[in-house]
Protein backbone atom coordinates (compact mmCIF):
# COMPACT_ATOMS: atom_id res chain seq x y z
CA UNK A 1 0.00 0.00 0.00
CA UNK A 2 1.45 3.34 -1.25
CA UNK A 3 1.48 6.07 0.98
CA UNK A 4 -1.44 9.47 -0.12
CA UNK A 5 0.48 12.76 -1.17
CA UNK A 6 -1.50 15.49 -1.93
CA UNK A 7 -0.52 18.33 -4.79
CA UNK A 8 -1.69 21.07 -6.09
CA UNK A 9 -3.77 19.37 -8.66
CA UNK A 10 -5.06 16.61 -6.42
CA UNK A 11 -6.71 18.84 -4.27
CA UNK A 12 -10.62 19.98 -4.10
CA UNK A 13 -11.23 23.05 -2.10
CA UNK A 14 -15.09 23.89 -0.76
CA UNK A 15 -16.22 27.28 0.65
CA UNK A 16 -17.53 27.24 4.10
CA UNK A 17 -18.99 30.27 5.77
CA UNK A 18 -18.83 30.95 9.74
CA UNK A 19 -20.54 32.84 12.07
CA UNK A 20 -18.80 33.99 14.55
CA UNK A 21 -21.50 35.64 16.75
CA UNK A 22 -20.67 34.96 20.69
CA UNK A 23 -17.97 33.08 19.84
CA UNK A 24 -14.67 32.97 21.72
CA UNK A 25 -12.01 34.82 19.62
CA UNK A 26 -9.44 32.13 20.69
CA UNK A 27 -11.69 28.84 19.66
CA UNK A 28 -13.05 30.24 16.72
CA UNK A 29 -9.37 30.91 15.43
CA UNK A 30 -8.06 27.46 16.21
CA UNK A 31 -11.07 25.97 14.43
CA UNK A 32 -11.30 28.37 11.37
CA UNK A 33 -6.92 27.45 11.20
CA UNK A 34 -7.58 24.02 11.02
CA UNK A 35 -9.81 24.20 8.32
CA UNK A 36 -7.49 26.45 6.02
CA UNK A 37 -4.90 24.11 6.42
CA UNK A 38 -6.80 21.07 5.53
CA UNK A 39 -6.41 19.25 9.20
CA UNK A 40 -10.22 18.18 8.51
CA UNK A 41 -10.01 16.38 5.56
CA UNK A 42 -8.38 12.54 5.06
CA UNK A 43 -6.36 13.78 1.98
CA UNK A 44 -3.55 16.07 4.18
CA UNK A 45 -0.69 16.73 3.55
CA UNK A 46 1.60 18.84 5.94
CA UNK A 47 3.57 20.52 3.16
CA UNK A 48 0.93 21.01 0.68
CA UNK A 49 -1.97 23.53 0.92
CA UNK A 50 -5.11 21.58 1.19
CA UNK A 51 -7.32 23.47 3.26
CA UNK A 52 -10.75 25.09 2.16
CA UNK A 53 -12.13 29.12 1.42
CA UNK A 54 -13.39 30.16 4.78
CA UNK A 55 -15.54 33.59 5.43
CA UNK A 56 -15.77 34.77 8.48
CA UNK A 57 -19.00 37.21 9.34
CA UNK A 58 -19.71 39.08 12.15
CA UNK A 59 -16.41 39.76 13.15
CA UNK A 60 -17.32 42.68 15.57
CA UNK A 61 -20.06 40.05 17.66
CA UNK A 62 -16.38 38.16 18.49
CA UNK A 63 -16.23 37.32 22.28
CA UNK A 64 -12.94 37.59 24.74
CA UNK A 65 -13.36 35.74 27.87
CA UNK A 66 -12.33 37.19 31.45
CA UNK A 67 -10.93 40.46 31.73
CA UNK A 68 -9.05 40.06 28.12
CA UNK A 69 -11.16 42.97 26.24
CA UNK A 70 -8.93 45.04 28.98
CA UNK A 71 -5.96 43.21 29.71
CA UNK A 72 -4.92 41.47 25.68
CA UNK A 73 -2.91 44.27 24.04
CA UNK A 74 -2.08 44.42 20.66
CA UNK A 75 1.63 45.74 19.85
CA UNK A 76 2.92 47.04 16.48
CA UNK A 77 6.12 49.08 16.12
CA UNK A 78 6.47 52.11 13.18
CA UNK A 79 10.51 51.00 12.63
CA UNK A 80 11.32 54.12 14.15
CA UNK A 81 13.05 54.64 18.01
CA UNK A 82 10.57 54.88 20.45
CA UNK A 83 7.73 54.12 18.21
CA UNK A 84 6.26 51.11 19.85
CA UNK A 85 2.40 51.11 19.73
CA UNK A 86 -0.06 49.48 21.70
CA UNK A 87 -4.06 49.40 21.17
CA UNK A 88 -6.31 47.23 23.87
CA UNK A 89 -8.57 44.42 22.23
CA UNK A 90 -11.42 46.51 23.48
CA UNK A 91 -10.37 49.26 20.75
CA UNK A 92 -9.19 46.93 18.27
CA UNK A 93 -12.78 44.76 18.09
CA UNK A 94 -14.17 48.43 18.34
CA UNK A 95 -12.71 49.97 15.28
CA UNK A 96 -10.89 47.02 12.95
CA UNK A 97 -13.09 43.75 13.79
CA UNK A 98 -11.69 41.81 10.50
CA UNK A 99 -8.02 42.29 11.52
CA UNK A 100 -8.59 41.04 15.09
CA UNK A 101 -9.69 38.20 13.64
CA UNK A 102 -7.22 37.75 10.85
CA UNK A 103 -4.46 38.54 13.64
CA UNK A 104 -5.61 35.37 15.38
CA UNK A 105 -6.00 33.41 12.96
CA UNK A 106 -2.76 33.93 11.22
CA UNK A 107 -1.00 33.37 14.92
CA UNK A 108 -2.32 29.60 14.57
CA UNK A 109 -0.76 29.21 10.81
CA UNK A 110 2.17 28.40 9.59
CA UNK A 111 5.39 30.80 9.35
CA UNK A 112 6.17 31.06 5.91
CA UNK A 113 4.87 31.08 2.52
CA UNK A 114 2.70 28.11 2.76
CA UNK A 115 1.42 30.11 6.05
CA UNK A 116 0.58 33.14 3.90
CA UNK A 117 -0.85 31.25 0.84
CA UNK A 118 -3.51 29.75 3.43
CA UNK A 119 -4.41 33.07 4.64
CA UNK A 120 -4.83 33.82 1.54
CA UNK A 121 -8.49 31.94 1.28
CA UNK A 122 -9.67 33.68 4.93
CA UNK A 123 -12.16 36.14 4.43
CA UNK A 124 -13.10 38.56 7.24
CA UNK A 125 -16.41 40.47 7.58
CA UNK A 126 -17.53 43.03 10.30
CA UNK A 127 -21.39 42.36 9.44
CA UNK A 128 -23.62 39.64 8.26
CA UNK A 129 -23.01 40.41 4.72
CA UNK A 130 -20.30 38.98 2.73
CA UNK A 131 -20.18 38.94 -1.77
CA UNK A 132 -18.98 35.89 -2.12
CA UNK A 133 -22.84 34.05 -2.42
CA UNK A 134 -21.92 32.68 -6.05
CA UNK A 135 -19.15 30.55 -4.51
CA UNK A 136 -22.08 29.10 -2.61
CA UNK A 137 -20.43 28.62 0.67
CA UNK A 138 -21.82 25.50 2.93
CA UNK A 139 -22.72 26.89 6.69
CA UNK A 140 -20.49 25.21 9.33
CA UNK A 141 -21.17 25.12 12.79
CA UNK A 142 -18.20 25.71 14.74
CA UNK A 143 -18.02 24.09 19.05
CA UNK A 144 -18.59 26.90 21.44
CA UNK A 145 -17.68 25.35 24.41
Amino acid sequence: MKTFMANAQTVERKWYIVDADGMPLGRLASQVAAILRGKNKPTFTPHVDTGDHVIVVNAAKVVLTGKKLDQKVYYHHSGYPGGLKETRYRDLIAKKPEFAVKHAVQGMLPKGPLGRQMLRKLRVYAGSEHEHTAQQPVALELVKK
